[in-house]
């Protein structure tokens, strides 16, 4: 016989804590989409208060100002080009790394792993003079390399998790049939890697496309700029236009939280699978 657990008070607290919480994560929206249909004299008069008439006007300024299909699109380019080169660079070092254990792949993998730690801003002025040097600056596949250096620990580590719960019998038995060693990879072991390659597309996806410093060092010119670049515009030295500007955050930030919504369900699911141990 099932027995069904108590709805105790304890549990009643901890989920009104849960649901307090996140309305406080909520908060910084609310603001951003409220403020973003007031004009700017009614923004600065009141900015908790609901618009009196909700206007379009700041959106289609923003649209026209920011050129926002042209920057869309450098920050779409960006954001795939760089998933595709970490998933891939990632993906095949972690399994070389669990598949061929010796001391040389133990020390690479504490090297990477302990990279995670650096953090950008002590690195990012020699960054910039390498990127001067090979070429790369002012330029998006510069922002693309780059992208590759900072996120590849950070995959590596999850990939490498992952590899551990998948049987090597699997690929023992493709090998067997004449499968060679990138077919097994690509033929057998990617495709069991989809949870992960999902959960690490989401992370690195929503780390890119809101990315403003490495962008701003990188790339920096009015031809190449992604949608933070494009919304900086709003604040000049001077002046900062409060009402375009959040008409342009609304914007800019629409498009990743629709792709995060419809494919958080796989994060729990490839988190929890790459920490199990085969």
């Amino acid at each position: 016989m099932e027995t069904t657990k108590r709805y105790t008070f304890r549990l009643l607290s901890l989920e009104t804590i849960g649901i307090l919480v996140a309305l406080v994560f909520l908060v910084p929206f609310y603001f951003v989409l409220t403020n973003s249909f007031k004009p700017f004299a009614e923004l600065l008069a009141n900015t908790t208060s609901l618009p009196k008439a909700a206007s379009l006007h700041n959106y289609i300024e923003a649209w026209k100002i920011m050129s926002f299909p042209t920057v869309f699109m450098h920050s779409l380019l960006i954001t795939v080009a760089s998933n595709l080169g970490l998933i891939i660079i990632s993906s095949m070092a972690a399994y070389r790394m669990v598949r061929v254990n010796n001391r040389l792949n133990q020390i690479l993998f504490l090297l990477f792993v302990s990279a995670m730690i650096i953090p950008f801003e002590s690195i990012m002025i020699p960054l910039v003079k390498l990127a001067g040097n090979i070429g790369f600056l002012n330029h998006m596949w510069g922002a693309v390399l780059c992208y590759f250096g900072f996120g590849v620990s950070l995959n590596l580590f999850l990939y490498h998790g992952f590899i551990k719960s998948i049987p090597l019998e699997v690929e023992e038995a493709a090998i067997v049939d004449g499968c060679s060693t990138y077919g097994v990879f690509w033929r057998i072991v990617f495709p069991l890697l989809k949870p992960m390659t999902v959960t690490i597309v989401l992370l690195n996806s929503l780390w890119i496309w809101n990315d403003f410093l490495l962008p701003l060092l990188i790339i920096g010119g009015p031809e190449t700029r992604t949608i933070p670049l494009a919304t900086y515009s709003f604040f000049g030295q001077y002046m900062k236009q409060w009402d375009l500007a959040l008409a342009a955050l609304t914007l800019g930030v629409l498009p990743i939280i629709v792709f995060f919504l419809g494919m958080q369900k796989h994060i729990i699911e490839g988190i929890t699978a790459g920490s199990i141990k085969g």
